[in-house]
């Protein structure tokens, strides 16, 4: 049986990807932390706000399909069936969304304080690689 291959893309680009799907789909407050050699697990944490528990589903349920759709990889994900905070771990990029009081309770920004704040519009604008 052959093993599926995934499209390779640089993290940059991935985590812009994401901040612009959730955008999409009215995340607030999305922020994307480039946290390499900071974090051994992960080089960008996407952080957003959900409006609540369903939207946050609805949020994730998007991420999936365009991930699927786009035949992106991801590892997998936690925290679903509550709403309040769903994590989905995408390797080089770890998507948290939160429920607002969660959001401010856990501060993964302050947590991660030392990494640089990307600002994800001007990386939706690159052209995607391969694109002249």
């Amino acid at each position: 049986m052959k093993e599926k291959k995934f499209k390779e893309i640089p993290t940059e680009e991935l985590a812009a990807l994401v901040t612009g799907w959730l955008d999409d789909k009215q995340a607030m407050n999305v922020k994307a932390l480039d946290v390499r050699g900071l974090c051994s697990i992960t080089d960008t944490l996407v952080v957003a706000t959900a409006k609540g528990a369903r939207h946050a589903k609805g949020l994730a349920d998007h991420l999936l399909d365009t991930l699927k759709r786009e035949n992106i990889e991801y590892l997998g994900m936690e925290g679903y069936d509550g709403g309040e905070w769903v994590l989905l771990d995408l390797n080089d990029v770890i998507v948290h969304i939160f429920q607002e009081d969660l959001r401010a309770f856990y501060n993964i920004e302050g947590l991660w304080a030392e990494g640089k704040c990307i600002d994800f519009a001007a990386l939706r604008e690159k052209k995607p690689v391969g694109e002249a």
